[in-house]
């Protein structure tokens, strides 16, 4: 198996737990088409030598699937024209989507983009979607075959063992992701700032790359320099520290898939707010394993977090409800008994239709 590593987000993250867990009988391979940080000219190098990879494992006598990662702009290009490449040289692939808004990026592209894509689609031995949405969109709009469609939702591994939060007086907020609009940044500065939170006794970590600088000076300008921290863009020891401190997990995001952060907090037993977006009310439930509010909703929002900060038992609570959530759907384990399932029915029909010809 191949797959893109779309380094620094949730797919790498992904495509890492699967590369080195042991769980699996089959021998993954991660290859990364466009680089750490996408450069017209800088992930040329990378998009070749992934084309290299899929022609190299065609003449292999050694049977190989291709687990195609994708996500919309640039990444359906180059996995489009990877899984073209895999038809002309008798690979079979898997389509994996990962995108926040698929539908909007298809109607955004030109018609004879949106063919390839859809033959791209059509053509693959197997389709992944996070959630119902956007199975939707792939057969509805790409005519994707309903028995090639699977559903198959993000997992992380089982945290280590670590004391929980101490849920004290002070309630500890972190943010995990890109500083920006998408992710709801602005927002969750306003919310921070509003008259809900101010007699909260409260300290927040918005952690990540982005507008970094821009941030800071808001929350500056704000008056809530000394009760958040913006340490910029931070590496996984880090981040482990900061969701074994922190009590609440914030992601007010105003599109996702399905948000890694949100499953590494439910994971983490951290009471978890955040939107109705993607796939995450088909399974969150509001009030019940997390707080849900509306996308672009400051005053929602800082009533939720004003409600957890003053209320540990039911920081508590849902914390507890959320890792149990964890476990019941995005365990990594059973994560890997599907996949493997899947790639192994793959390669079968790929091998009887090679037969068959």
């Amino acid at each position: 198996m191949a797959g893109g590593t779309e380094q620094g987000g949730g797919i790498g993250r992904l495509v890492e737990h699967v590369v080195v867990s042991r769980e699996t009988t089959l021998a993954h391979r991660a290859v990364d088409t466009r680089g750490p940080r996408f450069h017209p000219v800088g992930s040329i190098l990378p998009f070749a030598r992934a084309i290299r990879t899929i022609v190299a494992d065609a003449l292999n006598p050694r049977p190989t699937l291709q687990h195609l990662h994708v996500a919309g702009r640039g990444s359906t290009v180059r996995k489009t024209v990877l899984a073209t490449v895999a038809r002309i040289v008798g690979q079979p692939y898997v389509l994996h989507l990962h995108d926040y808004d698929y539908a909007s990026d298809l109607d955004r592209r030109p018609r004879w983009q949106r063919a390839a894509v859809a033959s791209a689609f059509r053509n693959a031995a197997a389709v992944i979607a996070l959630g119902r949405r956007d199975a939707a969109t792939l057969a509805d709009r790409l005519g994707v075959a309903p028995e090639r469609l699977t559903v198959l939702r993000n997992c992380v591994p089982v945290p280590p063992e670590t004391a929980p939060a101490t849920s004290g007086a002070t309630a500890r907020i972190l943010f995990l992701g890109t500083l920006g609009a998408r992710k709801g940044v602005p927002e969750l500065v306003a919310a921070l700032a509003h008259p809900a939170m101010r007699t909260q006794t409260w300290r927040a970590t918005l952690a990540g790359d982005g507008a970094v600088d821009q941030f800071r000076a808001e929350v500056a300008r704000r008056g809530l320099a000394d009760r958040v921290r913006l340490p910029g863009w931070v590496g996984s020891e880090e981040t482990a520290r900061l969701r074994a401190d922190a009590d609440i997990l914030v992601l007010p995001s105003h599109a996702e898939g399905f948000a890694m952060a949100v499953i590494e907090g439910l994971a983490h037993g951290l009471a978890v707010v955040t939107t109705r977006v993607g796939a995450h009310d088909e399974v969150l439930v509001d009030g019940e394993n997390c707080l849900l509010v509306a996308p672009g909703d400051v005053d929602g929002l800082a009533g939720a977090l004003a409600r957890l900060a003053g209320d540990p038992a039911l920081r508590q609570r849902l914390g507890e409800a959320g890792r149990a959530l964890y476990a019941r759907h995005f365990r990594l384990s059973p994560y890997l008994r599907d996949l493997e399932r899947l790639h192994r029915e793959a390669l079968t029909d790929a091998s009887a239709q090679t037969r068959s010809a």
